[in-house]
């Protein structure tokens, strides 16, 4: 089975996390940030799965009800949602990642399984998990950990991993100031994804010894895992061995979008001619709610006044009236307004924008009005006054900002 992680916060998504938790942000266009991890445990064979939720989980939940509900009991196949729910104390909710898990022993118990695959629900990425469950099975370690292999300079900020010539773990290091680097190029460093596989009956065992701690934080990445790494045997598993790439060759996609930054960049990325993260590859779908909506539509073609997307992703029930846009992605149900123009924007569904705006560089949240004539992406100084900036000039635009802007204006 897959146990997917699905409770932090994303604090440094800011505002974007005010009303939802991190995995169900939405990316891409049509899609939130959890359906890349349940997307490839089902792609995997995958075919039952539990959602730990506990931060304002309510947007998660009703998109997993709306959107992944075609899973059939009678062919022992499920998406069971466990929100955190005082189950072992009155006080006590999710502890930590490997108590999320402790605390439902007896559900996992009951779905009678032999090997548990942990997931983060919060990274973009496409990985075929049944190659690192075989690995696992082949190689009797007590855990293999999925790893990523980055520049040695850029490993400081991860869970960093030694191992030896058989990619054995041989020391855990939880952001080291030096990171090991790797046998065959002591300029790289293996870090951990938050991606483990146990056989179920060895990770119990190790669970209900740690639910029983005063000292523990109650952590995958803190205790369990640097513990295993000591007293017994970790087996790390390269990402590019099982990552699903189309076309063959490119390079290994992983993304972690927890910051404005990083959240903007992945999704513009995503205009490019070929990106990276192939979104169209039919042999390894992203599976979502998809909301029923009318085609897109683009209106008026005069000469200041053309309703035209260039290198851009315009979703089903967007009207782009009048509006030039570029470079940017618009989700469901966005309308633009004539005069206006969008350069690098992502724009959370059902926004609206009135006419003659011009925002560029612009993060929207899900249905903000951008009033007439507001300009945005020009002025950093102007526009720090009453939006979220980022240090790489990504503004981040919320109705709670504009309300304000124009109650003191």
């Amino acid at each position: 089975m897959a146990f997917v992680l699905a409770g932090g916060r994303g604090s440094r998504l800011h505002e974007l996390t005010d009303t939802r938790v991190k995995p169900a942000v939405y990316f891409g266009g049509k899609t939130r940030i959890i359906d890349f991890a349940l997307s490839n445990a089902l792609n995997s064979g995958i075919r039952k799965i539990s959602v730990a939720t506990q931060y304002k989980a309510h947007s998660l939940i009703r998109h997993l009800q709306r959107g992944w509900t075609f899973f059939r009991a009678e062919r022992n196949e499920f998406l069971d949602i466990l929100p955190a729910s005082q189950r072992v104390d009155e006080g006590m909710w999710y502890r930590g990642t490997a108590d999320a898990v402790a605390q439902n022993i007896d559900i996992i118990d009951s779905y009678d399984i032999d090997y548990i695959v942990i997931l983060a629900g919060d990274h973009v990425y496409k990985m075929d998990y049944e190659v690192m469950i075989a690995q696992h099975a082949e190689s009797g370690a007590d855990v293999t950990v999925g790893c990523l292999t980055v520049d040695r300079s850029e490993a400081s900020a991860f869970g960093c991993m030694a191992v030896d010539g058989q990619d054995r773990v041989t020391s855990f290091l939880e952001k080291p100031k030096d990171p090991p680097g790797l046998p065959e190029d002591p300029d790289k460093s293996l870090v951990s994804m938050g991606i483990y596989v146990f056989t179920w009956s060895f990770l119990r065992e190790r669970l209900i010894e740690d639910m029983a701690s005063d000292t523990s934080s109650h952590d995958f990445g803190k205790d369990l895992i640097p513990e295993i790494v000591a007293k017994g045997t970790a087996q790390a598993h390269r990402f590019e061995d099982s990552c699903v790439r189309s076309p063959a060759g490119t390079p290994a996609y992983w993304r972690d979008v927890g910051t404005l930054d990083a959240f903007w960049k992945a999704n513009i990325n995503l205009t490019e001619f070929a990106p990276e993260l192939d979104l169209w590859d039919r042999d390894w779908p992203i599976w979502t709610y998809s909301e029923l909506a009318p085609p897109a539509k683009f209106i008026h073609d005069e000469a200041d006044r053309r309703g035209t997307a260039v290198s851009s992703l315009v979703t089903g029930g967007c009207i782009v009236s009048g509006t030039e846009i570029r470079e940017s992605l618009l989700f469901t149900m966005c309308h633009t307004n004539s005069y206006s123009s969008l350069n690098r924007v992502v724009a959370l569904p059902y926004v609206y924008v009135a006419r003659h705006a011009r925002l560029k560089n612009v993060v929207i949240n899900r249905g903000v009005h951008i009033p007439e004539g507001l300009v945005v992406g020009e002025d950093p100084v102007e526009d720090a006054k009453w939006f979220r900036v980022t240090d790489n000039g990504v503004t981040l635009i919320t109705q709670r900002m504009l309300d304000r802007r124009e109650a003191e204006k």
